[in-house]
């Protein structure tokens, strides 16, 4: 696996025990992207994820100590920078992001210049039901973000993500370690990077159920929130302390 052009591509999917769905999640990237690499990042599944995503023909970061999320989607854009890729999406390994959405997100990389572009469930005809806490908490975060990031996010959780070389070298190097797509995108926008959504579709979850239980769903809002302005005072300080410089490192 290495970096070939200026166009250079690498999927990432984080994956912990899923090995229900891993295998096909593989096989439909290849299906709709083929020759681009696709790199599983195994967070220590106790399954037979690893052994069927090689399978299907992916790549395997196997992780040392579970990491969580952050860490695990960390790993990939470490690799990934370090490889010399210029672009790299996020697919989850749990079947619900649709391969065939990937290359509209491609497509918008390249040529909007954005850093970041996200696939939205909510910018279809139909958008995408939701659970009553659930879809409060997107609600709620779209109403902070806006004054934040200066425009409405439409899915601020959506971990269906593609980001160019810029934000790899940014992530590489601080990527928030827990429910990361929110505290990401504040951490880019501060740095004065650009973002930009897609439509993409949803799918139910191929195999077993999500985490997020309604206590949890409470635990996120108020983590999340919290990171949120811990970065924008962070950035914000940086900011007064070298007026007239814009805020591009690391």
């Amino acid at each position: 696996m290495r970096a070939t052009g200026p166009d250079s591509l690498l999927i990432i999917v984080p994956a912990l025990n899923e090995e229900g769905a891993i295998g096909g999640v593989v096989r439909s990237i290849h299906q709709e992207v083929p020759g681009v690499p696709v790199l599983v990042i195994d967070d220590c599944s106790r399954d037979d994820t690893v052994a069927r995503a090689r399978a299907a023909g992916a790549e395997i970061l196997p992780l040392p100590h579970h990491l969580g999320l952050g860490g695990c989607v960390q790993a990939g854009y470490k690799l990934a920078f370090e490889l010399g890729f210029q672009y790299v999406i996020r697919v989850d390994g749990d079947g619900q992001h649709d391969a065939r959405d990937i290359p509209s997100v491609f497509q918008k990389l390249r040529s909007s210049g954005c850093d970041m572009v996200i696939g939205s469930r909510f910018l279809g005809a139909d958008g995408w039901p939701t659970g009553l806490v659930r879809g409060l908490g997107i609600r709620f975060f779209r109403l902070v973000l806006r004054p934040i990031l200066g425009k409405q996010v439409r899915d601020p959780t959506s971990g269906f993500v593609g980001v160019n070389h810029r934000a790899l070298a940014v992530f590489s190097r601080s990527f928030p370690l827990e429910y990361p797509e929110i505290e990401a995108l504040v951490v880019l926008q501060r740095r004065r990077f650009r973002f930009a959504e897609v439509p993409s579709t949803i799918r139910p979850r191929l195999t077993g159920r999500s985490t997020i239980t309604a206590v949890k769903s409470l635990y996120y809002i108020l983590h999340v929130l919290l990171g949120v302005f811990v970065n924008v005072l962070k950035f914000d300080g940086r900011l007064r302390r070298r007026p007239g410089q814009s805020d591009t490192g690391g």
